[in-house]
């Protein structure tokens, strides 16, 4: 396996590029407030078969902040134009949390760049009540600042018993460290996509048709079960998987959890 090697685009993104250079590609996409890194445990194991693109989004990790006003369409251009610069015709574009409504977006605007979605703890129809939640803490975020609503957050993301554990406590501080290093106006314009972006996906005109697996974790509260099959059920022939137990980053408290079924997913869209 060749190991990953961090670059630049010329617009600032930061990318990684792993895995044999022949073999099918997989690009990744964090979620808010994140970076790239998330997807530390997936990479390795995901670039014994693809070529992997991992990349930070505008403003996150080490990219440069947004070059323009945030939107779904923005970030999915992003892709696009990573997918350009590398001369990737085609991908299987996985996204977790924003990163999976980007990835829907991506695959409504450039359906023909895409192999395969895969959507990993993303929101969708919210319901009024929850809306409100969600766009009450995007305004916190641009009024008091990045880390607001951190810890709360914390306890929406990570089991209870994963918090209590002692030994937990770096890649915890990792979480936090993640997201005070975000471009604070970048990060603030995120949330509200977070929030709002949602409304431009539900039951799209046309449906996207790509070979899509939806995964959400069964106790997470902003992408829930529930939302994942409604998203299946929107996308022909989608397939589900709803992880026991975890919160909203399962994807961290147990990454295996989560790179099985996707890597089942994908090595059926091989055959």
């Amino acid at each position: 396996m060749n190991k990953a090697s961090e670059l630049f685009a010329p617009d600032g993104t930061a990318y990684d590029l792993s895995g044999p250079e022949s073999a099918p590609v997989v690009a990744l996409i964090h979620g808010l407030g994140l970076c790239r890194h998330i997807w530390d445990e997936p990479v390795s194991v995901l670039a014994q078969h693809f070529r992997v693109l991992n990349y930070d989004l505008y403003g996150h990790g080490d990219s440069a902040p947004l070059p323009s006003t945030a939107s779904l369409t923005l970030y999915a251009e992003q892709l696009l134009q990573l997918l350009d610069l590398l001369n990737i015709p085609t991908a299987h574009v996985i996204g977790f949390s924003i990163g999976g409504m980007i990835n829907r977006r991506f695959a409504l605007n450039y359906e023909k760049r895409l192999q395969s979605l895969i959507i990993l703890n993303s929101p969708h129809n919210r319901g009024e009540q929850a809306q409100q939640q969600v766009e009450a803490r995007a305004k916190t975020v641009r009024e008091q600042g990045t880390m607001s609503t951190m810890d709360d957050a914390l306890k929406r993301w990570f089991t209870e018993e994963y918090l209590n554990n002692k030994n937990n406590e770096p890649l915890v501080s990792r979480v936090r460290a993640w997201r005070k290093k975000a471009d604070s106006e970048s990060y603030a314009q995120a949330a509200w996509v977070l929030a709002n972006g949602v409304r431009e996906l539900i039951d799209p005109t046309p449906a996207i048709s790509a070979p899509a697996l939806i995964i959400t974790s069964e106790n997470d509260t902003g992408s829930t079960p529930a939302m994942s099959h409604a998203i299946a059920a929107e996308i022909t022939d989608a397939q589900t998987h709803i992880v026991p137990h975890m919160k909203h980053l399962g994807l961290l408290e147990d990454a295996n959890a989560f790179t099985t079924p996707i890597l089942q997913f994908l090595t059926e869209q091989l055959r």
